[in-house]
């Protein structure tokens, strides 16, 4: 499955963040690779900045929650994220 921006969501007190990293929640059927790989949230480019974090949620059979940081957007609309820490959900 291709990301989709229906579920990307801030999170929190978007409207004033300022230069602190804001925090976002996503929600998909990907796998943890998927969600990683560069250019994978190439869509929403205009939103995401250098440091913020995504709450990945994976919402298949096999549930599973990740953290990744935003390492950079280029000025093209390339958004890389790290790997992603594991958040255990059991």
């Amino acid at each position: 499955m291709a990301y989709s921006i229906d579920g990307l969501s801030p999170a929190g007190a978007q409207s004033k963040a300022g230069n602190a990293p804001q925090m976002w929640t996503y929600s998909s059927t990907d796998a943890k690779a998927t969600v990683a790989a560069s250019g994978y949230f190439n869509s929403a480019s205009s939103l995401l900045k250098v440091g913020d974090l995504i709450f990945a949620y994976k919402t298949d059979s096999t549930v599973s929650a990740t953290l990744h940081v935003v390492l950079s957007n280029s000025a093209a609309g390339v958004v890389d994220v790290s790997a992603g820490t594991d958040i255990s959900v059991a």
